[in-house]
């Protein structure tokens, strides 16, 4: 018993202080043996916790770049949906500015081919109107010749020869003009 007899530590002139290595092996077998039982009770189980919330984090951590992810894939899509909805409101605003001006000249047209009839008819009805006051005018000449004429004749002839004669005489006087 070597260690029996170990000194620790002695000063000068001081009786040297024995280790009592029963007592140590006493402890450093309790020692180990609570290490062995804290370590397949305690520290197994607390291990498989650690790991367990090491494997939980990750799978955070995944969920959360793969969330990411599909958020930056989402957002790219919507951008991609707005510019095509622009460049659908532009294109359709653009048609109806086209049919806009594509009706407008119909209706300039149109309009400019009521009056164009309008005025036709307008100078047909006239040149009518026109042929018809002549007629009457002739006829109304006509009338008043024979009228005067049998007024200076003294008798009357029949109403048809002189209608003949005086139309006749109309249209010479027309001719001449």
């Amino acid at each position: 018993m070597f260690l029996d007899y170990l000194v620790l530590g002695a000063a000068a002139g001081e009786e040297p202080a024995l280790l009592n290595t029963g007592d140590i092996l006493v402890t450093l077998g309790t020692f180990i043996l609570l290490m062995l039982l804290l370590k397949k009770f305690a520290w197994g189980p607390l291990m498989g916790i650690m790991k367990q919330r090491e494997e939980l984090i990750a799978e955070e951590i995944e969920a959360a770049e793969k969330s990411r992810i599909d958020s930056q894939k989402y957002l790219e899509e919507q951008r991609a949906l707005l510019k095509e909805a622009r460049t659908e409101a532009q294109a359709i605003v653009e048609n109806a500015r086209k049919q806009g001006d594509a009706s407008r000249e119909e209706i300039i047209a149109t309009a400019r081919a009521e009056a164009q009839r309008l005025k036709e008819s307008a100078v047909l009805e006239i040149e009518t109107e026109k042929a018809n006051a002549l007629r009457a005018v002739r006829e109304e000449v006509v009338s008043m010749s024979i009228l005067a004429a049998s007024k200076v004749l003294e008798k009357e002839i029949s109403e048809e020869e002189n209608r003949a004669l005086i139309e006749e005489a109309i249209v010479k006087a027309g001719e001449s003009r």
